[in-house]
């Protein structure tokens, strides 16, 4: 079996490696932009769709190929929130969230046989409230700087979360239960 993952993400990296899936990376290069009118849903299932084509065009893939790629997006009310380009745009993203409900939505998908499947996943986050002075020392660590939202749920940004409903996998940037439902739909996840 010839596992791909079509992710720079160390999150997603460390998420297959701790359930045993062996794999080589392929970084897809697409323009991650939403299109006029498109819905942060539509958008982040068209990103993981544009990756895996992407990848499909420099990888030779044989039958016993299996790709996976996926895109994870924070949104509060219909405004996507990507990563931050300046610590100030850090903080105003992090003044937006304190202390609300926002949704992060990851689409994957998977190659395999011929087959694309692709899935998207839904997750409502809520953050506690927070002081200027909180979002500044949460800047200042960096965490902030290369994440969707402007935060990491699986670091220092684990402080600020209040609550979660849905999965949490899926907020770190891959909901490996519906993965797993997935691969096993697929007969692919005993092979590997």
């Amino acid at each position: 079996m010839d596992f791909i993952l079509g992710s720079s993400s160390p999150r997603r990296r460390e998420l297959l490696s701790s359930i045993g899936i062996r794999y080589k990376i392929v970084v897809p290069d697409i323009d991650e932009k939403p299109g006029d009118g498109e819905s942060p849903r539509r958008f982040v299932e068209r990103a993981a769709n544009d990756k895996l084509r992407a990848i499909l065009k420099k990888v030779r893939v044989t039958r016993d190929t299996i790709i996976l790629t996926a895109d994870t997006i924070v949104v509060l009310g219909k405004r996507i929130l990507g990563k931050p380009s300046s610590e100030g745009d850090a903080f105003d993203m992090l003044r937006r969230l304190e202390g609300r409900w926002h949704k992060v939505y990851t689409a994957f998908c998977i190659y395999c046989s011929g087959k694309n499947i692709s899935r998207v996943v839904g997750t409502d986050v809520r953050f506690r409230r927070l002081s200027d002075s909180e979002i500044r020392e949460y800047i200042n660590t960096k965490e902030p700087m290369d994440k969707a939202g402007a935060y990491a749920a699986q670091g220092r940004g684990a402080t600020i979360i209040k609550e979660i409903r849905g999965s949490y996998t899926n907020v770190v940037g891959l909901p490996m239960a519906e993965l797993i439902e997935e691969l096993k739909r697929l007969k692919i996840q005993s092979e590997l």
